[in-house]
C-alpha cells in the first residue's frame, strides 16, 4: 500500500477544507505549504498590478520563501498537491515546495480549488518543475463543497 501526503496552500481556507477532506478520505499525512510572509488582502488583490500575488506570478522563476518542511519525504510514493488557481496555473509559492524535494520514483496528484477556472495546463509546468523522474496525474478541478465519499471516488480511479 502507497504511503500518501497531500501538501496543500490555501489563501482563504477552501483548499485548506478539501485538502483536509482529502487526506481524510486517503487515510493520508497532511502538510500546509504556509508562505513565510502570509498573504494579506492586498496582496492578493489580482486587480492591482503591484500587488504581491500580481508580481510573484509574472515572473515564472518567483519563489517565495516558505516555512516548515517535510520529515521525511522518502517515505511518501503519492503526493497531492492542492492549491487555488492563480492566473490559470498554481501559485508562485507552490512552486517552491515542488523545487524543494526530489520527487523522482513518485507519483505527483495536483488539485485546485477555483470558481470556474480550470486545472489547465498545471501539470506539464509541474513536471518540469519536478522532472521526468516523476509521474505526474493531470490532476482536477475540485469544488469547495465536494464530499468525503466523492473525493474517494476520484482516487479510487487514479489508480493508487
Amino acid at each position: 500500500m502507497s504511503k500518501v501526503l497531500v501538501a496543500y496552500f490555501s489563501a482563504s481556507g477552501v483548499t485548506a477544507h478539501v485538502a483536509k477532506e482529502l487526506a481524510n478520505a486517503e487515510g493520508a499525512d497532511l502538510f500546509e505549504i504556509c508562505p513565510e510572509a502570509p498573504y494579506t488582502r492586498e496582496d492578493l488583490d489580482w486587480t492591482n498590478k503591484q500587488s504581491r500575488s500580481t508580481l510573484e506570478m509574472s515572473d515564472p522563476n518567483c519563489r517565495p520563501a516558505t516555512t516548515g518542511c517535510v520529515e521525511n519525504m522518502d517515505q511518501y510514493d503519492v503526493i497531492f498537491v492542492g492549491f487555488p488557481v492563480w492566473w490559470g496555473r498554481e501559485p508562485s509559492v507552490v512552486d517552491t515546495f515542488l523545487t524543494a524535494y526530489n520527487f523522482a520514483g513518485k507519483k505527483i496528484v495536483p488539485f485546485c480549488t477555483s470558481g470556474g477556472s480550470g486545472i489547465g495546463k498545471t501539470a506539464e509546468r509541474i513536471q518540469t518543475l519536478v522532472g521526468p523522474e516523476a509521474k505526474v496525474d493531470p490532476g482536477k478541478r475540485l469544488g469547495g463543497q465536494i464530499s468525503e465519499a466523492d473525493l474517494k471516488t476520484w482516487t479510487d480511479g487514479l489508480g493508487l
